[in-house]
């Protein structure tokens, strides 16, 4: 172990010279000891946490590979740690989906030809994964299709969950949400009859909080969110409590409860993950809450990346600009029964173009009554006409006269009878 500890010692001072003593270690292949193995191991990770530390990417998914072809001098739990834990290094730098992805088929590929089942199941799943994060959704589903099928025959529970779960989220994204509840049921059903570890289930009420969002039942979801983000807590999920806790704000955003937004904010988990990422839900808040669109265009201008790389929290930000837009429209155009567009606009703060749009939208969703001129460029407001009762008064006396008809044919056939 001599070789190890100084590489270890020299790596803060002269990395290269690290760098050279690791790969002198793995340039042999590594005797079947547990001394001489654990060295090795050791040192494979260590060279790959240099590589990280780094950013050396291309390097890192290198040593990866070509470390495939020594692992059978392992042990088959011990090969399938090392391989998860130097994708695993992979993951921690940004921007590197594409990388992980060929590093992963690659040990896919090598665990095919090693027999080493479990092991390409895990990858595999890895891999599905990774194809929800590039947003390639129907790779996604195609390899998590036929991954369920083997993982029903062998009957892993533990694993079919993990799947099922990803399953449920390559559904929602593509927004077939009938699909994506169907998945999620068939997760926490095998859930329920195994140990779910804290983050597993905390990746459940997750998906169950966004599921019953897209219903509008934000109350429920509210609740799943606060299941979730306790579960990523414990395990010191940051980025993933993060966007529980955001979501929970989204929720009593959606439901005009601004004092309780207020109050999380101030709440110990809020000041535990405090940055722009929770400062960009309290400026949708305020903005809602003031029912101001300059402040809402505002807030979407400051926080660009942290309010439209969240599909979940984009979506539903475009949701409450699109009420808030009407419901300002509908402020000023009720003293009108024939206004300009171009004055309208003027009055929102907002673009001829972009109200145009929106007033045509309304019309035809019929959440206004009127026609738009556009020769004139004006805006031209029906009253509303109170409904006719008279019509269904008259259906209801067809109705009564049919009934009596039909008595009065009944009891005939039954004279005749």
């Amino acid at each position: 172990m001599g070789r190890l500890e100084d590489a270890k010692a020299i790596q803060k001072t002269d990395s290269a010279q690290a760098e050279a003593l690791y790969k002198t270690i793995l340039s042999t292949r590594p005797e079947t000891t547990d001394a001489a193995l654990k060295e090795y191991e050791l040192a494979l990770m260590a060279l790959g946490e240099l590589y990280r530390d780094a950013g050396r990417t291309a390097e890192l998914a290198l040593l990866v590979k070509e470390t495939l072809s020594v692992l059978n001098a392992f042990a088959k739990s011990k090969t399938s740690k090392l391989v998860r834990q130097m994708i695993d290094l992979l993951t921690t730098i940004p921007g590197t989906t594409d990388i992980q992805v060929e590093v992963t088929r690659s040990c896919i590929e090598w665990a095919i030809n090693e027999h080493r089942s479990f092991l390409r199941q895990s990858l595999e799943a890895r891999l599905a994964a990774l194809y929800l994060e590039k947003t390639a959704y129907r790779d996604a589903i195609s390899l998590i299709e036929t991954l369920l099928k083997e993982l029903r025959r062998v009957d892993d529970k533990m694993m079919l969950v993990e799947v099922q779960l990803l399953e449920s989220r390559a559904y929602h994204a593509l927004r077939n949400i009938a699909k994506s509840r169907a998945s999620l049921s068939s997760a926490r059903t095998s859930a329920n009859a195994v140990y779910c570890p804290p983050l597993t289930q905390a990746g459940l009420d997750m998906q169950s909080g966004v599921l019953h969002a897209e219903e509008k039942d934000f109350n429920t979801a509210y609740s799943y969110f606060i299941e979730a983000m306790e579960g990523y807590h414990s395990q010191e999920e940051t980025k993933k409590a993060t966007d529980a806790l955001k979501y929970m704000l989204l929720c009593k955003i959606m439901e005009n409860a601004t004092d309780e937004v207020n109050n999380l904010l101030e709440s110990k988990h809020a000041l535990k993950y405090q940055g722009r990422d929770l400062e960009a839900m309290k400026a949708i808040a305020t903005a809602h809450s003031n029912r101001s669109l300059a402040e809402f265009e505002q807030a979407l201008n400051n926080y660009k990346v942290e309010l439209t790389s969240d599909r979940f929290i984009r979506s539903h930000s475009t949701d409450l600009y699109d009420n808030l837009l009407q419901h300002n429209l509908l402020r000023v155009i009720e003293p009108f029964s024939r206004v300009e567009i171009s004055h309208v606009a003027k009055l929102v703060g907002l673009d001829t173009q972009q109200v145009e749009t929106k007033l045509s939208r309304m019309i035809l969703d019929k959440k206004l009554s009127g026609v738009l001129d556009q020769g004139e460029g004006c805006l031209i407001v029906f009253e509303e006409q109170g409904t006719d009762k008279s019509y269904e008064a008259a259906l209801k006396t067809i109705k009564k006269l049919s009934d009596v008809v039909e008595v009065l044919y009944t009891n005939q056939a039954s004279l005749l009878d």
